[in-house]
């Protein structure tokens, strides 16, 4: 049978009780609030400054021989002595309200003189609690070393089911109760399944029964982790009210919440009557912080739990929680011993480069590291995966939720569609208070969630790579499991003869069910391995960089050593290259006419050629300069900047009849001179290659386009960006050599066509261009035009 949603069965439920049923009743319980003790003791709530009480139970006559009317607003010490308060007040702040002994005063008309006291600060007070002693102290050397005896063989347990069982059967021989099970729960707020139980022939078994998340709701949840222990003597015992029943300071209740004598919720009561329990128990197990489960006790008597009980029973249950911390630590160096050399050797598959392929064949070790049926890594910008494909709107959820984690940090589930659903729902979930597994009404377990509907994954284990949203993760598919329950899923909720209380489900059955829309989960070891490959990844790219911080060092040493090559030989060259256009000059000035024709031919070359190499000597400083010198960057006007660059390329515009057209020149961050060479290189490439007939122009504007990737060119474009473009609607270029334009001195046309030039002032163009952080490129067709369009990197802020 499906399992289906908590808010659909409680409709259910609802729908079957006659009349209608409120389960909500039930979760919005104030239990802290309850205004009540249990009648086997009393209490009292003192102002611990002025050792005024300001609350009292009602019995405080018949316990303690003051009426509580007459102790409200009177000094505590007419209860005890002003020595015991005051180490009540120290107990209360360092030891959490260690039980003392108190005996009242020999005339006092009480039936029990001697008393255990509690006591533990609330709201500002300091909370009493009074108990008979009665014949506690009796065999109490036997006792503590039955506790000790306990302890010793809790910390002999060698995994989490061992030392569960070793603390039920303690538990139950140290209190006494007639069935104690370990009763673990499905997630914080999740149902329950009864792991290790001892329990007397003659009752039913509870082992391996799951009950629902509604027995236990999320108020007693909170309670349980802030107090280890409750107990309740006797179902049937009439409450004790509180007098003031409403504190003036607070217009509230007193706030029992660590209360050992609270109350019990009416619908809690009514629940352990239909089961058969007359005394109960329940001891909190803690994980990290977090509510791992109980350990509950039942018992078909009344019992009276003395503090000396209670105390041991607590030390008993932090002792059992440390002891599963530290059985879970060691199953982590287990792991990690285990898992350390299949994550190395992924590791080392995408040290190798081999990612890509290894992703492409089919993910190889890294779906096989965590048995995973699909594997997605997300970073700098790209997404490879293998297996089993991760749904978009998945991906995006993982990216989002990466950004807010620690790198390195394993996020794991294996319910997706559950915690997508609990999203999305408001409301608390839960029912009546209880202090062990039974009854209630079956819970969340999702009846295949849209995830697993669809093929897409029940499970997911994500380790973020950093806090960018980069990570990598696995999928696993869902596992339909069988569960039996102590309650048929179709009828969570029977009203009992009253009509106002959940009574039993009817004993001896066991009702089977399978859980849809979980996956396999994923085990510590899984975690450890996930998170020994982030770290061997890190260490990874740590090297890389370390590698390529040394490889940029020498390509910029290089680059310089290039830069003052470049300028020395062009400086040193003009000088001889001077001398022999001189030299020519001056042969052919001291002949006069007396040098043949090809002998003054030769001389002319000399000349030319001489002038020639000049200018490309010229060009090459100028170059070099650009590498030498730094950038002064700064707002500038680009209309500026365009009127600046026609004072030098105007006259060749005009001379090939060239229009210019303005578009819109916003303001630009950048080196004026820098910009103006930009503008007058590209303004002159456009009037040397104009078309030959026809309307001439040249247009500089701004547009918004995307930004084609650097390098090779592989990947996709950024953007829109800003971006400055000249464009003419000259001859054009064909597409085969636009990625020479740029080279230096390479020149797409013969020395003599086109207006000459030397092939650098492109190249000049780039290099401005990315030492301003920008990019360059071109798109022209043969007699179509070309446009230039340069960004100036992140020196250039873009208000849009």
């Amino acid at each position: 049978m499906e399992q289906q949603w908590l808010s659909r069965r409680t409709r259910e439920a609802e729908g079957a009780a006659e009349g209608g049923f409120d389960l909500t009743e039930c979760v919005r319980e104030p239990i802290h609030l309850l205004g009540g003790v249990q009648s086997c003791g009393s209490l009292v709530a003192v102002d611990p400054e002025t050792g005024v009480i300001e609350v009292a139970a009602r019995n405080t006559g018949t316990l303690l021989g003051v009426e509580a009317v007459d102790l409200v607003g009177g000094p505590v010490t007419r209860l005890v002595p002003a020595e015991a308060f005051e180490e009540a007040v120290r107990a209360a702040g360092e030891e959490g309200g260690v039980p003392a002994a108190l005996d009242l005063p020999d005339d006092a008309t009480v039936p029990d003189r001697r008393l255990d006291v509690s006591a533990h600060r609330r709201d500002g007070l300091l909370i009493m609690e009074f108990e008979p002693r009665g014949a506690a102290d009796a065999g109490a050397r036997g006792f503590y070393q039955g506790v000790r005896r306990a302890l010793a063989r809790l910390r002999s347990a060698g995994d989490v089911e061992d030392c569960c069982r070793v603390a039920v059967r303690e538990v139950r021989t140290l209190t006494g109760f007639d069935r104690v099970v370990a009763y673990r729960f499905d997630g914080e707020d999740g149902p329950g399944e009864v792991v290790a139980e001892d329990v007397r022939e003659d009752w039913e078994p509870w082992l391996g029964l799951w009950f629902p998340a509604t027995d236990i709701p999320p108020q007693a949840r909170r309670l349980y982790r802030e107090n280890w222990i409750r107990v309740i003597g006797d179902v049937d015992d009439v409450s004790v009210g509180l007098h003031p029943p409403v504190r003036e300071a607070t217009g509230a209740p007193l706030d029992l919440s660590q209360a050992a004598l609270r109350t019990v919720s009416g619908f809690h009561l009514e629940y352990l009557r239909n089961i058969g329990v007359r005394s109960s128990m329940s001891v909190s197990v803690l994980r990290e912080g977090r509510l791992w489960g109980l350990i509950a006790c039942h018992g078909a008597e009344p019992a009276r739990i003395t503090p000396e009980v209670r105390s041991a029973c607590e030390m008993f249950g932090a002792a059992f929680s440390l002891q599963m911390s530290a059985i879970e630590e060691r199953e982590r160096a287990d792991a990690l011993v285990g898992s350390t050399a299949r994550a190395a050797a992924v590791a080392e598959v995408l040290g190798d480069g081999r990612l890509g392929e290894d992703l492409g064949a089919g993910g190889g070790p890294l779906t096989d590291l965590l048995d995973a049926d699909g594997v997605v890594l997300r970073r700098a910008e790209h997404t490879l995966g293998a297996g089993e494909p991760f749904a978009p709107g998945l991906l995006r959820a993982l990216e989002a939720r990466a950004r807010t984690l620690t790198p390195g940090v394993v996020w794991c589930t294996d319910r997706l569609a559950e915690e997508r659903e609990e999203r999305e729902e408001d409301g608390p979930e839960g029912g009546a208070e209880a202090a062990g597994p039974g009854g209630g009404v079956e819970t969340a377990a999702p009846g295949g969630g849209a995830e697993a509907a669809g093929g897409g994954p029940a499970g997911v284990l994500m380790v973020p790579l950093s806090g960018s949203g980069e990570y990598i993760a696995w999928r696993r598919p869902e596992r339909p499991m069988p569960r039996q329950w102590a309650a048929d899923p179709s009828t969570p909720v029977r009203v009992g003869p009253r009509g106002e209380r959940l009574t039993p489900r009817g004993s001896g059955a066991v009702f089977r069910a399978v859980v849809r829309g979980r996956s396999l989960p994923w085990t510590v070891g899984d975690r450890v391995a996930a998170r020994e490959l982030w770290r061997l990844l890190t260490a990874l790219v740590l090297r890389h960089a370390e590698v390529l911080d040394a490889v940029n060092e020498e390509l910029r040493m290089r680059n310089v050593d290039l830069d003052s090559f470049a300028h020395a030989a062009a400086h040193d060259l003009k000088e001889p290259l001077r001398g022999i256009s001189n030299a020519a000059t001056f042969a052919m000035e001291d002949a006069g006419d007396g040098l043949d024709a090809v002998t003054l031919r030769r001389l002319r070359t000399m000349q030319r050629l001489a002038g020639r190499m000049d200018e490309l000597l010229n060009s090459l400083l100028h170059y070099a300069r650009l590498g030498r010198a730094g950038l002064r960057v700064r707002e500038v006007e680009l209309g500026d900047a365009l009127d600046a660059a026609l004072e030098v390329a105007g006259p060749r515009l005009a001379e090939q009849r060239v229009e210019v057209v303005r578009g819109t020149l916003p303001r630009v961050w950048a080196d004026a001179d820098r910009l103006d060479e930009i503008l007058v290189n590209l303004l002159v490439n456009a009037a040397k290659y104009a078309r030959l007939d026809g309307e001439r122009r040249v247009e500089v504007t701004v547009e918004r386009r995307p930004v084609p990737p650097a390098g090779d060119g592989a990947g996709a474009p950024t953007g829109p960006e800003r971006v400055v473009v000249v464009r003419d609607n000259g001859i054009g270029i064909p597409a085969e050599r636009h990625a020479d334009v740029f080279d230096l001195f390479r020149r797409l046309h013969g020395p003599t066509e086109h207006g000459g030039g030397t092939g650098v002032g492109l190249a000049l163009v780039k290099r401005i261009v990315e030492r301003h952080g920008g990019r360059i490129w071109l798109e022209a067709v043969p007699g179509g035009g070309t446009a230039f369009y340069f960004t100036l990197g992140a020196s250039a802020p873009d208000p849009a």
